[in-house]
């Protein structure tokens, strides 16, 4: 069983930074790619990044490419999402999920494990 438990969102206005933490709780988190979600009011829940398991590669949804980063700390059990330039549009409750597969996949039910959310709010 894998716990995690995002932190860092808040409120930001447009153009401004935040960065997201994702503790893991276990001693498995090396095992598990990392992924970072987000859902709007209203709408669907979407992709943003994803990392695999030693952090050598990863991926991002075009509308945060050059603008976000995933990054994650195995020794610290933590997954992060730099975000950089923030616009209203990113407004969301941003999720971390976890996935046992050597594969890094940003589909998200085929992730196993999620946090409860983090809500990020960008003012114009």
């Amino acid at each position: 069983q894998v716990q995690l438990a995002e932190s860092g969102g808040g409120l930001v206005q447009a153009g401004g930074s935040l960065r997201l933490s994702c503790a893991s709780s276990g001693r498995t988190f090396s095992s598990y790619a990392m992924g970072w979600f987000r859902q709007a009011p209203g709408k669907e829940r979407e992709f943003v990044a994803a990392i695999g398991r030693s952090g050598g590669d990863t991926y991002y949804a075009d509308s945060v490419k050059g603008r976000f980063t995933i990054s994650r700390d195995n020794a610290k059990n933590t997954v992060y999402l730099q975000m950089n330039s923030l616009k209203p549009e990113d407004t969301a409750v941003y999720y971390c999920a976890a996935d046992n597969t050597p594969v890094t996949r940003t589909t998200g039910y085929l992730y196993d494990y999620w946090g409860q959310g983090t809500q990020v709010t960008v003012s114009s």
